[in-house]
């Protein structure tokens, strides 16, 4: 979090670089601490979205305004993605096969990647605001692309909390951390949102700020435990 001038810019340039940085750092990690699974591309690949949007809002933001345009669609491209990895994650972690629900949201998702890809009309601009950027969609574009976020978003935390009731007691915590992560980027935007309601033009970007949250989490707790790292050491211990 940066000072400026008695303001805060949580969501600066410099800021967004450090969290870029975090995630990719955290993705790396993963990659490297734990044999390749389906768990481990899914965990790495969200976290990799994550610092692509940071790195696509900071050259958005703090290089030449030529790119923008193009940055722009790189960083919605991926946090489109964001919503099917983390409900395949889920599905994962639960041990569960191939759902109706998982087919349907990477359907979605590839018609908001299309449309922000190729659509030369999807975007009227850009603004940066100091604390966060607004991507100005083109209506109904944008209203469409956040029922769509927040639709998915209520199902991963269903589907969590569900399949927890009867899970074992190392799915139960990572499917619990998931929706602890969920809440850690939710949460605080909701709660930014009403004291300013300014900000709420800039929901994708204060969101994905406070995501890196969940980024700490997917790799420090919910990976680990999906992967019996910590209920071995408990195993050794006692």
């Amino acid at each position: 979090m940066i000072r400026t001038s008695g303001r805060l810019y949580c969501f600066s340039p410099p800021a967004m670089l450090a969290t870029f940085l975090i995630e990719i750092g955290l993705a790396i990690y993963i990659l490297v601490r734990y044999k390749m699974t389906t768990l481990v591309r899914l965990a790495s690949a969200i976290l990799i979205s994550l610092a692509v949007f940071q790195l696509a809002e900071f050259n958005v933001c703090g290089t030449a305004s030529s790119t923008a345009m193009f940055w722009s669609r790189i960083g919605y491209i991926s946090i489109a993605l964001l919503p099917p990895l983390a409900l395949h994650l889920i599905l994962t972690i639960a041990k569960r096969k191939t759902h109706l629900l998982q087919v349907m949201a990477y359907a979605t998702s590839l018609l908001f990647v299309f449309t922000f890809g190729l659509s030369s009309k999807a975007f009227e601009g850009h603004v940066c605001a100091g604390n966060y950027a607004i991507f100005q969609l083109v209506h109904p574009v944008g209203g469409i692309f956040f029922a769509y976020y927040y639709a998915w978003i209520s199902v991963g935390i269903g589907l969590s909390l569900y399949f927890s009731i009867k899970a074992d007691q190392r799915v139960r915590e990572a499917l619990i951390l998931q929706v602890v992560g969920y809440l850690s980027f939710i949460l605080p935007t909701g709660i930014v949102n009403a004291i300013n309601p300014n900000t709420i033009v800039g929901i994708p970007s204060v969101m994905c700020g406070f995501a890196v949250i969940y980024a700490v989490i997917l790799a420090v707790g919910i990976v680990p435990i999906s992967l019996d790292e910590h209920f071995l050491i408990r195993a050794k211990r006692s």
